[in-house]
């Protein structure tokens, strides 16, 4: 690979690290064009395993011997012409506002995603983030639906993009390992209506993970999933769809609404609810296979 030793962190061939905010990272030329930046040698390298094209690395020099075997993967995937752009800790610490624990930057191409119908063609069990915005919550999601078994991950269009670096950086780049996609694309009109509509039609069952006078206990939704329980009984699930909601509000009212059923985690000491990533991980656990 070509390596480029930076004399200012003003150079134009650094304005993916430097210049451009996530969104416009996202939108740039066309959204299949656009790029994202993986950041850490971990997240990087599940990208690059998962087929994710490189298009330039920003790395700290003292870490450049360190990451000789995945340029060597990229020379063989992408061949030589990739760069490595090579920066002091100081220069990097200008660049990104704060110090790297793992001290490089990878710009990555965005692929295509699948529409939700290929995404859920042999799905069983489904997670859906209507609206969440934190990034640290979309990446924690991400980490504990590829640890648990989760087949695809839906994302409403007003959701925080899983690639945002944070996002990924949080999901220890288990983004590039759980298949997911926009349901509804950018059209913020087809969530959550039509977005149910379309998981009702490909046979699933939607959960919405709220409170509500009606909601029946995370347990009696898994006894509907149990092997015990006879496919001939009305209750009986074979393809899940576990809808969260955002941060504070929860999921909205059109969305329980028109949910088939309305689940909620038993829990004590008069505690109402919990933090979305960690709600999501109690219900991918208490509904694995």
């Amino acid at each position: 690979m070509r390596t480029v030793r930076i004399r200012s962190v003003d150079d134009d061939c650094l304005e993916a690290y430097t210049h451009l905010t996530e969104m416009q990272l996202r939108n740039r030329l066309e959204p299949s064009k656009g790029l994202f930046i993986a950041e850490s040698p971990k997240v990087i390298a599940r990208a690059l395993d998962a087929g994710v094209e490189p298009i330039s690395f920003l790395v700290e020099e003292p870490w450049l011997d360190g990451m000789s075997s995945m340029f060597n993967q990229v020379d063989t995937a992408f061949g030589p012409d990739v760069p490595v752009y090579v920066a002091s800790p100081e220069q990097l610490k200008s660049i990104t506002g704060y110090r790297l624990h793992r001290g490089a930057l990878a710009a990555m191409r965005r692929w295509p995603l699948p529409s939700v119908d290929q995404l859920c063609r042999t799905a069983t069990r489904v997670a859906v983030m209507e609206n969440i915005v934190d990034h640290t919550n979309v990446g924690a999601l991400m980490r504990s639906a590829a640890a648990l078994d989760v087949d695809a991950v839906l994302v409403s269009p007003s959701c925080s993009d899983p690639l945002y670096r944070r996002a990924a950086r949080v999901s220890m780049g288990t983004v590039f390992q759980v298949p997911w996609t926009r349901i509804g694309g950018d059209d913020k009109s087809y969530w959550p209506v039509q977005g149910l509509e379309d998981l009702h039609r490909l046979g699933f069952t939607t959960a919405a993970m709220a409170l509500s006078d009606d909601s029946i206990n995370l347990d009696d939704l898994t006894a509907r999933l149990s092997p015990r329980s006879s496919p001939s009984d009305p209750g009986h699930i074979d393809k899940l769809a576990l809808v969260f909601g955002t941060e504070g509000d929860g999921l909205s009212r059109q969305t329980i609404a028109h949910a088939d059923l309305t689940v909620r985690i038993p829990m004590s000491h008069h505690v109402d609810s919990l933090n979305v990533a960690a709600s999501s991980a109690v219900a991918f656990y208490a509904t694995r296979p």
